[in-house]
């Protein structure tokens, strides 16, 4: 499998998400890019960077996957532009537990893949309590 991903967030989000999704791993096992969307950008200019970097990653057999950070927003409006033109799955709430999930399973199909990037997003969100009878 030579699936490729792409994180498109607002600002930096992706590129430190990656950074640091790296530093844990100590590998990034797929090829991988962060694109940054600025609040002032010209989404079209984007999507141009975004479909440059999805020709790039995404093979035509495996496919890209793409993790944005929040639907509805221009980041993830232009990564369901991408899955109109590539085989691409998107997906949306990145964080960094989706993140090393996704890095963690290298080896999986696209759609088996998107599916382990929701799992890994969701069960890494919890509420911390404190054990029971600690002040």
């Amino acid at each position: 499998m030579t699936i490729g991903l792409l994180l498109i967030t607002h600002g930096e989000t992706g590129a430190h998400l990656l950074a640091t999704a790296r530093t844990m791993l100590g590998v990034c096992p797929l090829e991988t890019e962060a694109l940054g969307v600025s609040f002032d950008c010209d989404p079209d200019r984007v999507l141009e960077e975004a479909e440059r970097l999805a020709a790039r990653l995404g093979n035509a057999e495996d496919g890209l996957l793409v993790l944005t950070d929040m639907y509805g927003s221009t980041p993830a409006n232009i990564a369901c532009r991408i899955q109109m033109r590539y085989r691409a799955r998107v997906v949306a709430g990145l964080n960094l537990p989706m993140l090393v999930r996704v890095l963690n399973y290298p080896t999986l199909s696209l759609d088996e893949l998107a599916e382990k990037a929701v799992s890994g997003g969701r069960d890494g969100v919890v509420v911390c309590r404190l054990p029971e009878g600690a002040p």
